[in-house]
C-alpha cells in the first residue's frame, strides 16, 4: 500500500507542478486586458470614492483597471453578477457590510458571501455614527436614550433600507441594547435617509461616518457619538459610544475587495499587494481621511476572518431582533 501510494505521489508531481507554473504565467502577464471593478451602489457614495481611488492607481501600476456601478436590492444585484464572472482577475467587487447581512437577512440572495468568493482585502473602515437633527434637545448619547425612554413611539430613525446596516445598527442600540421604542423608517438608498434627517422629518440617523461627516460639519447634523474603539480625526471633538457610556457597540463601516471564487491565488495575492501598497501611500490616505475612512489593507486570510466575525455580529442582531425579507 505504501509503495502504491508513493507511486501514485510520484506520478501526481509533474501535474501538481505543471499546475502552480501555469497559475505563475497567469499571475506575471496579468493583467493583459482590461478589468473591472464593480460596485453594487450608485456613483458618489464611499464605495464608489474607494474604487475610483483604487482603478486610477491599479492603471497606473499597469492594465487598465475601470469601475462599473451596479446599484440595486441593497447592493446584492452588484455582487451577484460579480459571483457569476469568470474567475480570472479581471472582474472583482468592491463590497460593504451589506454583503454579509444580506444573506442572512433575505432568504434568497444571487451569491454566497463564502462559496461564491475569494477574500482579496480589507481596504479600510469608517465608524458608524450616531446623529440627530439639531432640533432634538438632547447633546450625547445618554441624554438621547432618556429622551426615548419618556417618549416611546414618538421618535424615528432613518435608513437606507430595511435590513440594511444602517438599520440592524439602530437595532441592536435601541431596541436589543436599551429595549426603547423607536420607529424605523426606512429609505430606498442613503441619500433619502440623509436628507430625511437633515431635513427633520426622522430625527435620528445611524449611519457611516462617510455619508454624513458634511453635514456634521456645516450643523445640519449633530453627532452624539462614533460607534468605534478610537475618536475619528474628522470629528476629533465627538465621543466613542464606549467613552459615552455604551460599551461593546464597536462596529463600523467597512470596504473590502473579493473576487469570484476560483480566481487562481496568484492573481488574489497580485490584487492584494497592489491595493495594499496602494492604501499605504500618503495621498490616497489623505483622499481617504476627507471621508473619515482609517486604511487596513488586510491579507487575503485577515480578510476572510474578518467577514466572519461580522457574520456572526449581525446574525445575532438579525434573530434577536426578527428581522427577516422573504
Amino acid at each position: 500500500m505504501r509503495r502504491a501510494c508513493a507511486f501514485l505521489t510520484m506520478a501526481l508531481l509533474p501535474v501538481i507542478a505543471t499546475s502552480f507554473a501555469a497559475e505563475a504565467v497567469k499571475a506575471q502577464s496579468y493583467p493583459t486586458r482590461p478589468a473591472k471593478i464593480i460596485v453594487p451602489y450608485p456613483p458618489g457614495g464611499g464605495n464608489d470614492t474607494i474604487a475610483r481611488i483604487l482603478s486610477q492607481r491599479l492603471s497606473e501600476a499597469g492594465g487598465h483597471f475601470y469601475v462599473e456601478n451596479l446599484p440595486g436590492a441593497t447592493g446584492t444585484i452588484g455582487a451577484g453578477a460579480a459571483a457569476k464572472a469568470p474567475a480570472d482577475g479581471y472582474t472583482i467587487a468592491v463590497v460593504n457590510p451589506d454583503f454579509v447581512i444580506q444573506p442572512i437577512v433575505k432568504t434568497k440572495v444571487p451569491y454566497d458571501p463564502f462559496g461564491s468568493f475569494t477574500p482579496v482585502i480589507l481596504v479600510g473602515t469608517a465608524p458608524e455614527s450616531i446623529s440627530i437633527h439639531p432640533s432634538l434637545p438632547v447633546s450625547n448619547i445618554n441624554e438621547l436614550i432618556a429622551l426615548l425612554k419618556s417618549n416611546p413611539g414618538k421618535y424615528a430613525y432613518a435608513s437606507p433600507g430595511y435590513g440594511s446596516s444602517p438599520h440592524l445598527a439602530g437595532e441592536r442600540l435601541f431596541r436589543l441594547t436599551h429595549v426603547l421604542d423607536v420607529t424605523h423608517v426606512p429609505f430606498q438608498g442613503a441619500a433619502p435617509a440623509v436628507l430625511s434627517t437633515v431635513a427633520g422629518h426622522t430625527a435620528i440617523l445611524p449611519f457611516g461616518l462617510m455619508g454624513v461627516a458634511p453635514h456634521i460639519k456645516d450643523g445640519r447634523l449633530r453627532a452624539l457619538a462614533v460607534a468605534d474603539s478610537k475618536r475619528s480625526p474628522l470629528l476629533p471633538d465627538v465621543p466613542t459610544l464606549a467613552e459615552a457610556g455604551v460599551p461593546d457597540h464597536d462596529y463600523g463601516f467597512w470596504v473590502g475587495v473579493v473576487a469570484p471564487a476560483g480566481t487562481p491565488s496568484e492573481i488574489v495575492k497580485q490584487l492584494n499587494q497592489q491595493i495594499a501598497r496602494i492604501v499605504s501611500l500618503p495621498d490616497a490616505q489623505e483622499r481617504l481621511a476627507t471621508i473619515g475612512f482609517r486604511p487596513i489593507g488586510s491579507t487575503p486570510n485577515e480578510f476572510a476572518a474578518h467577514l466572519k466575525v461580522e457574520t456572526a455580529l449581525w446574525s445575532r442582531v438579525v434573530r434577536d431582533a426578527g428581522i427577516r425579507i422573504d
